[in-house]
């Protein structure tokens, strides 16, 4: 099974794009198409909201995600690499125009006991490959491949880095949270502490029971100092996605945000045309079969014209007699016959080239489907988690009222207390872990699908440009 979907993905692909190369035979003769439906949860097949951003209804969480993409250093990289893949598809056409090439010079005799002699010269000489076969217009496409694949790169770049920013904006939230469950903890092992100092005073407790309660004050010290540090490290890893010096400076909302439905996500054949980081493995893949193309067509001959004019004299302003030009107008036809195999290897490399695109394309494929469906079963367990959870943060908070109670009036025991005030705090933090783990899956999933959402879009060179025309 995992091979026919495998080659089913390379089918898709092959088929969508008319510019690759004939794709093996074995490609060929599979004709499977993407599943109709989702497997995993609930959710219909609509197309995916607008604005996945805007869901989450957080005008700080909206601008933090604004500012991330116009200061992070990842994603001006990204953008920087659209500019360079135009430069080499420019200079990779080039190639189907002539050449022109025009030089100057002049000279004097300056030595003793000779005349003095004076010599100007120009010459103008063109060169130009006529493309009988397509190699050359094969590289120059190949080249603007390159660009639709970077530029597809950053847009894949730019929904990883508003993800990136909406998740580390939910992990400082539960740190917040946490920060505040271990100081409720901390409270209420020192009231604890308090009661079983007292009792151990009038002689109705132990010393055990004394030093269980220090211990258990203690841990709570030591989980608060730990939950600051983590919530510390969240905001730094925010500032950090959002070009910032990592200063710890970001406040955290109180509270995450409320989940609604999902209304749809589409197909899952929509993600072969949604995903940039597919897309720009489609256009590698294109690029990829021309490159194949070039290569196979080294082969055949080529006819070439070198024309050329100089002209020449004693006085520099020979330079410019058309009396004294002379020229030459040559056409060379050549056809390679030895190379000592290097064209036959580059023939094999580009076709495997072709084939290692295809097999990428198909994993790509496999995984975005995984990602989605992954994240689709996650918004089924991770709500079915999370009402578990405050069910059961409920029951241990009355547990944990009822066990201090009991110990004050002398029929419960330390063990029973300090056990169900770990078991009211152990629910608690895991309910606020679960909630944040939801809220992150449905940002997962937003990415899965390649979500649209709007933001302010910085414009860098690389981006203004957007002549690629053939």
């Amino acid at each position: 099974m995992p091979d026919r979907w495998l080659m089913a993905v390379a089918v898709i692909s092959l088929s969508a794009c008319a510019s690759v190369q004939t794709p093996p035979a074995q490609v060929q003769n599979l004709r499977m198409q993407a599943p109709q439906t989702w497997q995993g949860g609930d959710i219909e097949s609509a197309l995916p909201a607008a604005d996945w951003l805007a869901s989450f209804h957080d005008d700080m969480l909206t601008s933090l995600v604004i500012e991330a993409l116009q200061n992070n250093h990842d994603l001006l990289a990204s953008a920087e690499r659209i500019a360079q893949a135009q430069a080499l598809a420019v200079s990779g056409a080039a190639a189907r125009l002539p050449s022109v090439d025009f030089s100057a010079q002049g000279s004097r005799n300056l030595i003793q006991n000779t005349a003095d002699t004076k010599s100007y010269g120009a010459s103008l000489s063109v060169s130009w490959e006529a493309d009988l076969w397509g190699r050359i217009a094969d590289r120059a496409k190949a080249g603007y491949a390159n660009v639709d694949a970077a530029r597809a790169d950053y847009a894949a770049a730019r929904l990883s880095i508003a993800g990136q920013a909406v998740q580390a904006w939910f992990d400082l939230i539960e740190g917040g949270q946490q920060i505040a469950l271990a100081k409720d903890d901390l409270q209420s092992r020192q009231r604890s502490s308090r009661l079983v100092e007292r009792r151990y005073a009038r002689g109705v407790s132990s010393s055990l029971d004394v030093r269980l309660a220090r211990s258990a004050l203690a841990g709570s010290e030591a989980t608060l100092a730990l939950r600051e540090q983590q919530q510390a490290n969240a905001a730094r890893r925010l500032e950090l996605i959002m070009g910032r010096y990592p200063a710890n400076a970001i406040k955290a909302a109180s509270s995450l945000p409320v989940l609604g439905r999902v209304a749809g996500v589409g197909a899952p054949s929509d993600l072969l045309t949604r995903r940039p980081d597919i897309l720009a493995a489609e256009a590698r893949l294109t690029a990829a079969g021309l490159r194949a193309s070039e290569a196979r067509k080294a082969l055949l001959p080529r006819i070439s014209f070198s024309p050329s004019a100089s002209t020449g004299g004693t006085d520099i302003s020979d330079i410019f007699d058309l009396d004294t030009l002379a020229g030459r107008l040559l056409g060379n036809l050549t056809q390679p016959v030895f190379r000592g195999g290097a064209l036959k290897a580059e023939i094999k490399r580009t076709r495997a080239a072709q084939r290692e695109q295809i097999q990428n394309y198909a994993n790509l494929v496999l995984r975005a489907w995984r990602e989605t469906e992954d994240a689709l079963d996650g918004e089924v367990y991770l709500a079915r988690r999370e009402a578990a959870l405050e069910i059961s943060t409920t029951e241990a908070q009355e547990a944990e009222k009822l066990a201090v109670r009991e110990y004050g009036r002398g029929v419960g025991t330390i063990f029973e207390m300090l056990d169900a005030q770990r078991r009211r705090i152990s629910a608690q933090s895991q309910l606020i872990a679960a909630s944040k783990e939801r809220a992150a899956n449905r940002v997962r999933l937003h990415l899965a699908i390649a979500g649209d959402f709007n933001t302010q879009v910085v414009k860098t060179a690389a981006l203004v440009d957007e002549d690629t025309s053939l």
